[in-house]
């Protein structure tokens, strides 16, 4: 069946209706044209506020520009999966310093995997529907401007904290895209915000890392320093870490809109390997055989078990000063990784600096 007679008004509620059989909250469709966040992109970079993220300006205008990304693209499909397991106790973390806190999205496992496969059953659909057709999946993965697509496919707005938000859902979930040659009807954008006054995002984060609304300095984002930054984090912003060492959750945790997310259904992103709930102590132990197979398919894989101890070090250096976190400490003071060590050394002034005063 050629697309020129495919009812393409029927096929995009199929469209929408499958993807919710397939786990997606909700899907929604969007043209190509992302003309204004092409302009905020590049502001950002010419900023620096990307880091080390030099991928973020790697790809030219493809990023901005689906259809030079994949040619023949003329419409993209975006899907949204709520991620939250049950009661993570977010808050409860946060504050008990000797436990590691690891941002909700990285507790079960990795979601490309999980997310891949469900949006290529839903092209596999359209496929068994229509017969052959130009498309490509994707799953943050990509130069892709994933939110902005979200924000044209009717999804959500994009926040002042950069994230995409949901009025119904908040904002604790993962995008996906599914780039089609189908000249689908497109959904209205969101083309209003329900941020308002609040700057409760801005005003929580630990590092100061909003330039101001909608914009966010990487280079200050806990997120990017514990997981993107593959060099030392910077000393002055590491007592401000405290005990986040994969990722940083305080912007979402403070959104008014959260109180509207729900638990997700899926199994795979529950948490494993009792991460939600872990010494730093008793994690900064683990050999590199442990930590391979206790994060096998689980997004901290993307950390790396160099910088893994890195993290730890900084959480157990602003951990109170307990035999446990002083012994684990100094078990690696003469680890072969110089980072680690570095990290450790200024683990353990602070400890004494401390008991110092």
């Amino acid at each position: 069946m050629s697309a020129s007679i495919v009812d393409l008004p029927a096929l995009a509620l199929s469209i929408k209706e499958w993807g919710r059989e397939l786990g997606f909250q909700q899907v929604g469709i969007a043209g190509v044209e992302l003309g204004e966040h092409e302009q905020h992109l590049q502001r950002w970079l010419a900023a620096g506020y990307h880091g080390e993220m030099d991928y973020m300006g790697a790809h030219g205008s493809k990023r901005s520009h689906p259809e030079e990304l994949v040619p023949g693209t003329l419409r993209v499909v975006s899907l949204r999966m709520d991620y939250l397991p049950g009661d993570t106790e977010m808050a409860q973390r946060l504050a008990q310093p000797e436990k590691a806190y690891v941002s909700r999205y990285a507790l079960g496992r990795d979601y490309h995997k999980l997310i891949r496969k469900r949006v290529q059953q839903l092209a596999e659909r359209v496929q068994q529907a229509i017969g052959p057709f130009g498309y490509r999946a994707f799953v943050d993965s990509a130069p892709v401007l994933e939110k902005a697509i979200a924000e044209q496919a009717g999804i959500g707005w994009i926040g002042k904290n950069t994230l995409v938000l949901n009025r119904k859902a908040g904002s604790y979930f993962f995008l996906s895209e599914l780039f089609v040659d189908l000249p689908l009807p497109v959904d209205p954008p969101h083309a209003t915000e329900h941020c308002g006054r609040c700057t409760a995002c801005m005003d929580i984060c630990p590092t100061a890392a909003f330039v101001g609304p909608y914009v966010l300095d990487a280079r200050r984002c806990i997120s990017y320093l514990t997981i993107e930054l593959k060099t030392a984090i910077p000393e002055d912003l590491r007592p401000l870490i405290g005990n986040r060492v994969f990722g940083c959750d305080d912007c979402q945790i403070v959104c008014p809109w959260n109180r509207f997310a729900r638990p997700s259904a899926e199994a795979d992103f529950k948490p494993r390997h009792n991460l939600d709930n872990a010494q730093l102590a008793e994690l900064f132990m683990w050999d590199e055989a442990h930590f391979l197979s206790s994060t096998e398919g689980s997004p901290l894989r993307r950390a790396g078990y160099e910088r893994w101890l890195r993290n730890l070090a900084v959480g157990l250096g602003n951990a109170p000063s307990s035999i446990p976190v002083l012994e684990a400490l100094k078990a690696r003071r003469e680890y072969p990784s110089q980072l680690v060590r570095e990290h450790v050394e200024w683990a353990l002034q602070q400890h004494a600096q401390r008991s110092s005063l």
